[in-house]
């Protein structure tokens, strides 16, 4: 018995070793709505003898209870694992598998093909090396199929299988072959897809998946698994420019400091010549170390620890790039946005950043325009909603390390997440650095801000005043500051009406200008602050996230939210301007508490119930407030 027991050892040790030199690739299947793709993979997995003896039976069974394929084993139930799937017969998740062939090792991403699962085919086309697009033959080239390959073609995806699936359906016609297929190349053509192998396919039958079929002796090109064993990938991150982002500072004792990462492209060696960015910093490669030892090479894809000659200062998110090919650094770029959110993209609203091991705060300055990936035709934009794409411009508070995407996904690629809920918003790809980011200087000055307020004998600060319409944010912060200047202090009110006389006439009322009427008063409330005052800014604000925006414009203890929380009844009842009745009527439209949403703040530094103070009492609350935290 431990004889044969080694003897078993001994086989799977081989069969390991030789499964760890197979090559892997990594494809994505994609295309309208039922056109077949989780039958496609279904089948491709039970080709390659992936199926265990349990799933088969399983298999089996609920191919006879669901009935579509008329007594045929209905693939698809291999791939379309949700409930809510198997209901509707269609794919509305990506789902990833994995198999593999005598010759190669490979994991599929089965995509979604409705439109408004466009988030989730970015998703998985984001890894892919190709690109599988299936087409029906009874139907031919579909909007679905244009909009799908105008994503391949935007992630980067260069080599496509077209899949012109449901052949036994037309007969096999080789007319309606080459029909469909003059069709999508002279579509491709228009978005840069030249690389693109035909196949007449019947999934379900099994016809040309492994082999050359009988049923098409009209075509001589390869079987699709005979493609996908044998297309030639090239290792473009081996080819382009060293790049390290570093994750981690490793310090595990006083002797030893390192910068570990995975190698995102190119290749390093001890004695190189390294930029550390966006520092620009330089030094040379002392040693390349690994859990199992030093290496004398390393190349894109592995992770390591670099040790460095001298000791310079490096951060988690910065990048290490060899000293005759550095990153890009800048603060501003034109990208290309996927937006992947309910709530609309807001020119101005502050986001997160993700991009590589490096996180910043970012907003979208300007949308150019959004592209109608149907027609390719450019629209003019000034937000983007759920799975619209759009050219935008892109501000960083922060100068970073990149690569345009076309010649770099890892670091020319990148996240927006919401800075409330975490949830990831967008995705994108960077073209290039604006000009004005790299001709755009901060100006030193000699005279700063903590000079400025100690002439003035106070600490700036802001009280930012939201609240509905009618709270008395302005009759409170009016009496405020008449407060404060019979105490001698410096100040300044910026009222929301007022600003929109002057600095903010050209903003209405949507959510897009109210972000931007925000930022701006934001903006200038910052200057007011370097300049010594206290400011005041009476504003509804209604969303969070530009409240927060403002907030972290100045530092701590700079900035005190009050919330005027006067309830909606209240307020229109008194309706002292009389807004609340033409918003009722229709007459005002986007007006906040009626067809505009207000957001409440959660963790306000003072919070007045007005409806239960008087003006006088809660002007004195804010000022006892002011006086416990310094500020007079």
């Amino acid at each position: 018995m431990s004889h044969i027991s080694d003897l078993i050892a001994t086989d799977i040790d081989q069969y390991l070793k030789v499964h760890e030199k197979k090559s892997l690739l990594r494809f994505i299947t994609c295309g309208s709505v039922d056109d077949g793709k989780s039958t496609l993979i279904g089948r491709l997995l039970y080709d390659s003898k992936m199926i265990f003896e349990d799933q088969m039976t399983a298999l089996e069974s609920d191919s006879k209870k669901v009935g579509t394929q008329g007594g045929d084993i209905d693939f698809a139930l291999l791939v379309d694992g949700l409930a809510a799937e198997r209901e509707q017969g269609i794919t509305i998740d990506v789902a990833y598998r994995f198999f593999s062939t005598e010759k190669r090792k490979f994991i599929v991403a089965d995509t979604p093909g409705h439109e408004q699962y466009t988030r989730n085919m970015i998703t998985g086309a984001s890894t892919a090396d190709v690109a599988v697009i299936l087409i029906d033959a009874r139907k031919g080239v579909l909007t679905q199929t244009r909009r799908h390959s105008y994503l391949v073609s935007l992630i980067g995806i260069r080599k496509v299988v077209l899949a012109i699936n449901k052949m036994d359906l037309v007969d096999y016609d080789k007319a309606v072959f080459e029909r469909i297929l003059e069709d999508y190349r002279a579509f491709a053509a228009r978005i840069g897809l030249t690389d693109i192998t035909a196949i007449p396919l019947s999934a379900l039958k099994g016809v040309n998946m492994l082999e050359e079929a009988a049923e098409t002796p009209w075509y001589h090109g390869p079987s699709l698994m005979g493609y996908l064993e044998t297309v030639d990938v090239e290792d473009a991150a081996r080819q382009a420019p060293f790049r390290l982002p570093v994750q981690w500072v490793n310090r595990p004792n006083l002797d030893f400091r390192g910068f570990s990462g995975q190698i995102a492209s190119g290749e390093i060696r001890p004695g190189d010549a390294i930029r550390v960015q966006p520092s620009g910093k330089t030094s040379t490669v002392a040693r390349i170390v690994t859990h199992d030892g030093d290496l004398p090479v390393a190349v894109a894809g592995q992770s390591v620890t670099l040790t460095l000659a001298d000791e310079i200062d490096i951060s988690r998110g910065d990048v290490i790039s060899r000293t005759d090919s550095p990153a890009h650094v800048a603060d501003q770029f034109e990208a290309t946005l996927v937006w992947m959110s309910d709530a609309a993209m807001l020119p101005g609203r502050p986001y997160l950043l993700k991009i590589g091991a490096t996180t910043v705060s970012a907003s979208v300055t300007e949308p150019k325009y959004k592209v109608n990936v149907n027609t390719l035709e450019h629209l003019a934009a000034k937000k983007l909603d759920l799975n619209e794409i759009g050219i935008v411009n892109v501000a960083t508070d922060r100068p970073i390390a990149f690569d345009p995407y076309a010649e770099n996904h890892d670091t020319g690629g990148f996240v927006m997440i919401d800075r409330i809920s975490n949830a990831t918003v967008g995705a994108g790809m960077l073209h290039f650095a604006l000009r004005r980011s790299e001709n755009v200087h901060w100006q030193a000055v000699d005279v700063a801000k903590d000079q400025r307020a100690e002439l003035k004998g106070q600490k700036p600060a802001i009280l930012w005043f939201t609240g509905l319409s009618g709270a008395g944010k302005s009759t409170i912060a009016n009496m405020v500051e008449k407060k404060l200047y019979a105490l001698g202090r410096h100040t300044y009110l910026l009222d929301g009406d007022n600003v929109r006389h002057g600095l903010n006439k050209d903003l209405g009322f949507t959510d897009a200008d109210r972000v931007e009427n925000i930022r701006r008063v934001a903006e200038v409330s910052k200057l007011m602050v370097d300049a010594g005052l206290i400011v005041m800014v009476s504003f509804i604000s209604p969303f969070r996230s530009e409240r927060r925006m403002a907030r972290e414009l100045v530092k701590q203890g700079e900035f005190f939210e009050v919330f005027v929380d006067t309830p909606l009844a209240v307020a229109e009842e008194r309706d002292v301007k009389g807004l609340y009745k033409k918003a009722r009527r229709g007459e005002i439209k986007n007006f906040t508490g009626i067809d505009s949403p207000y957001e409440a703040p959660e963790h306000a530094e003072i919070h007045l119930a007005a409806a239960d103070l008087s003006v006088e009492a809660a002007a004195d609350q804010i000022i006892g407030r002011l006086r416990e935290a310094g500020v007079i």
